[in-house]
């Protein structure tokens, strides 16, 4: 089991102790001096480095090195094995919420997970009164939490924007009914928004995610109109005017994907910073191999090229002063999320769920369809108690990889669904998927090191 992991960012050399989360930048007799699962004896050390360093570096060296085990912020122990296995014990409470308003979309992106908005199933929009239901449901099972987030999601959501306005103001009743306070996110292709709906999503909307992956020629490959025609020139002006109406306090993303035919992704995140976007999240498509926009393992040099590229350019542009924040790269280096998360990752089954338009309960939105995943409906109180014990149960120490890799803090063992969609079994993490999340992870703490050194 790795107790350490050491990386190179930009000639700099780092040390992260993976139970404490303690981040060293170190130089090159450090680095060479420390092993990723244990600290050998300074007779073996001597032995192996004579022919670069001297004895007295070395010895010397070691005593700051020792000076950090001592303290346990360097081979320091794992405290959170027992604290997983007693939280399957534990009551869930649904702290969040997709609700799939629309299983239809009027856009047809190449890549889409949701089958084009229909799930594998049929194209059906939710009515206002499935919604309320679902808001009901949510609120019941959220036990003591008090606050409770609402992903409107789709397909494309707008397509029932007079079904949204009619959920959300029966959630601001209830939500004071019921000393809850429901926080609404939406998820939009953009193609609907006009100065009424943007004026509606900002008042309402706690956040707001809106779909555009990068430059013209990439956008319009991929996310296309059902004539075959591209969406950038009609959606670019209209996502603009959204974020310019959105004040600091007020959260959005441009956010994007990147496929097999554009591996130089980056280029994508920068042309979205100079379009003036200072939110942004372009994520890996995950799609079967054989599909031609999958990203294969021989992709993969060039993607790291890419992170790469984006940790040197948001250094340069913190350093001028007009920086921009990218999701994946968003990480806490002073301890981050609470154990219990970095244990188990986003929640889903158990912490969160997706209903859809029939009222259908599932673990997440990337099962909806999966008539195996299927938790129960909001129209009865039945629900299958096992699905949320095997998500509770599908955290880091029952996943043998996971167990083993540097970064099982940080990820929680990779997403539930990537696992299970590409080897049935969501303790078998999607390879592919975890080689780029450790990269983007140690492109993070290189960055977020180097900006609070400053």
């Amino acid at each position: 089991m790795a107790l350490i992991h050491k990386f190179v960012q930009d000639g700099e050399m780092y040390v992260i102790d993976v139970n404490s989360g303690s981040i060293h930048i170190v130089d090159e007799l450090v680095f060479d001096l420390l092993d990723e699962d244990n600290l050998k004896s300074k007779e073996e050390l001597i032995t192996r480095l004579k022919d670069k360093y001297s004895e007295k570096e070395i010895s010397e060296a070691l005593e700051e090195i020792n000076e950090l085990v001592s303290e346990e912020v360097l081979y320091s122990e794992d405290l959170y094995e027992n604290i997983a296995k007693k939280s399957g014990d534990e009551p869930s409470y649904i702290k969040a919420l997709c609700l799939n308003i629309a299983h239809d979309c009027n856009l047809r992106c190449k890549y889409c997970f949701a089958d084009e908005g229909e799930y594998k199933g049929k194209r059906e929009i939710m009515t206002a009164e499935v919604g309320k239901m679902a808001i009901d449901f949510v609120i019941k099972h959220s036990g003591p939490r008090k606050n409770i987030e609402v992903d409107l999601f789709g397909g494309e959501p707008l397509l029932a924007f007079d079904v949204v306005k009619e959920i959300v103001e029966y959630a601001k009743g209830q939500e004071k009914e019921h000393n809850k306070n429901i926080r609404f996110t939406m998820t939009t292709n953009a193609t609907l928004l006009n100065d009424e709906i943007m004026d509606y999503l900002d008042k309402n909307m706690g956040n707001i995610v809106l779909s555009i992956d990068g430059r013209k020629e990439v956008n319009d490959n991929v996310r296309i109109r059902r004539d075959g025609t591209g969406s950038y020139d009609a959606i670019l002006p209209k996502i603009k005017k959204m974020v310019e109406m959105r004040d600091k306090s007020k959260q959005y993303y441009a956010r994007g994907t990147f496929t097999r035919n554009n591996t130089d992704f980056f280029e994508d995140i920068k042309h979205l910073a100079d379009a003036g976007f200072d939110e942004i999240s372009v994520e890996p498509v995950v799609l079967p191999a054989e599909d031609p926009l999958s990203l294969r393992e021989e992709d993969l040099p060039k993607i790291f090229e890419q992170y790469d590229k984006l940790y040197a350019e948001m250094l340069k542009r913190h350093k001028e002063g007009n920086e921009f924040k990218f999701y994946h790269f968003n990480i806490n280096i002073n301890g981050g999320p609470c154990v219990y998360k970095r244990i188990s990752g986003c929640g889903a089954g158990h912490e969160y769920v997706a209903i859809t338009p029939s009222g259908d309960i599932y673990p997440c939105h990337q099962f909806v369809g999966n008539e195996k995943f299927k938790m129960g409906t909001i129209y009865s109180d039945e629900l299958n108690t096992e699905i949320p014990k095997e998500f509770k149960n599908a955290h880091i120490y029952n996943k043998p990889k996971c167990k083993e890799c540097w970064a099982r803090f940080y990820c929680s063992g990779g997403c539930q669904a990537n696992n299970y969609n590409f080897n049935k079994d969501m303790n078998t993490p999607y390879e592919i998927g975890c080689k780029m999340q450790k990269k983007r992870i140690e492109c993070a703490i290189a960055l977020k090191s180097k900006i609070m050194s400053k």
